[in-house]
């Protein structure tokens, strides 16, 4: 059975956020929703440098719903919207979601889903993105789905595609031929929260 992760190499990513913009656009999102941020470390301000000059450091953080393979969130939704695939990929059906935050209270990793409580405002008057993007909806709460739309038919999450560092892999933590299995092999990574008990399935390579 297969068994979807990610991995993102810490050492590549430089925080251009091309890979918030890609999965935005890709996804059709209203105004103040996001699936994928890149965090700025150690500071209050994105893109701003931490210590003092000339000792002065950026490091950079994607972040992002972790898919975990034990979600808290889906033990806490009262309504049964948010479900997990075979493949371990973590959804929320918004025809059954009311909204209600219980997931977000539930989730150990802040801020990767977004309570849409009005009518959805968007930057254009036209969809843009995948054809098969996925509705957005008031009094509904949102996350990254991986993709789903893109991986069904063969392709990669949109947060790949146009990552100029190539930081991230993709694949089936079970395959050992998969590329995520070999960017893993013999690297050291980190799993966020790992005391939380959900077992991410998003590695960050150190």
């Amino acid at each position: 059975m297969t068994r979807y992760g990610m991995a993102i190499d810490l050492n590549r990513c430089f925080g251009c956020q091309t890979c918030a913009v890609a999965c935005k656009i890709a996804n059709n999102m209203p105004e103040d929703v996001v699936y994928n941020r890149v965090l700025t470390l150690d500071v209050e301000t994105t893109d701003t440098a931490a210590g003092q000059f000339p000792n002065c450091t950026m490091e950079f953080l994607p972040m992002q719903c972790q898919h975990c393979e034990m979600p808290a969130c889906m033990a806490h939704c009262s309504t049964g919207a948010t479900q997990q695939r075979e493949d371990g990929i973590v959804w929320v059906d918004n025809e059954l979601c009311i909204g209600c935050g219980s997931c977000v209270e539930a989730c150990p990793y802040e801020g990767v889903r977004t309570t849409i409580v009005e009518e959805p405002k968007y930057y254009l008057e036209n969809m843009v993105g995948e054809a098969d993007a996925p509705t957005h909806k008031a009094s509904t709460t949102e996350k990254c789905n991986f993709c789903y739309n893109l991986i069904d038919r063969g392709e990669v999450p949109a947060c790949m595609q146009l990552c100029p560092g190539r930081a991230r892999y993709w694949g089936d933590l079970d395959d050992p031929e998969s590329e995520i299995s070999k960017a893993i092999e013999g690297r050291d990574y980190e799993l966020l929260q790992e005391d939380a008990g959900t077992k991410p399935k998003v590695y960050y390579l150190k």
